[in-house]
């Protein structure tokens, strides 16, 4: 679980996209853009990570954060079917302004074979949402879950993520 209270938890910064997502809290956020709280602690003072559209970024330019990696081989993972069911990732999103870009949720193996698992673009609101998705292969390849934030075209819109969470079989 990673609430990004004190740090990254491990998530990693990728090296090839275009910018990176920041670490921020809602007091220290400039007006109109991004939550007004963390979803954590529900207060100005709790911490998140962030993407804005702005005049550094052109629109369509990415940042990607990814987590530690994951391994197939966890004695805890199920076998449903024949798909080995890894878990579940748990997250909760802010998506809000006119002009807003996309979040892409992707698992992405070791081999760099990217497979996309949620995929949104537009205004959401302007209000924390919870997202769960399952992480399903049916490989035995290592993997990681990829954040990857597109810039919009409005200066104030923006992208936060908070409390990344990762179930026990992963």
């Amino acid at each position: 679980h990673c609430n990004f209270e004190f740090d990254l938890c491990g998530w990693k910064q990728d090296e090839n996209d275009d910018f990176d997502w920041n670490l921020r809290t809602s007091s220290t956020r400039k007006m109109g853009t991004g939550p007004a709280t963390d979803h954590t602690l529900r207060d100005p003072s709790g911490h998140y990570i962030f993407i804005k559209s702005s005049f550094l970024q052109l629109p369509g330019q990415k940042a990607r954060i990814s987590s530690p990696v994951l391994s197939r081989r966890n004695k805890d993972c199920k076998v449903c079917g024949g798909v080995v069911l890894s878990g579940v990732q748990i997250f909760y999103y802010h998506m809000y302004g006119a002009h807003i870009g996309s979040l892409i949720v992707y698992q992405r193996t070791t081999s760099k074979h990217e497979k996309i698992l949620f995929n949104l673009t537009g205004n959401q609101g302007n209000f924390w949402q919870r997202k769960a998705l399952i992480l399903a292969g049916d490989g035995d390849e290592d993997f990681q879950v990829v954040f990857e934030g597109i810039a919009g075209k409005g200066p104030k819109d923006g992208i936060a993520l908070d409390d990344l969470t990762l179930s026990r079989e992963c």
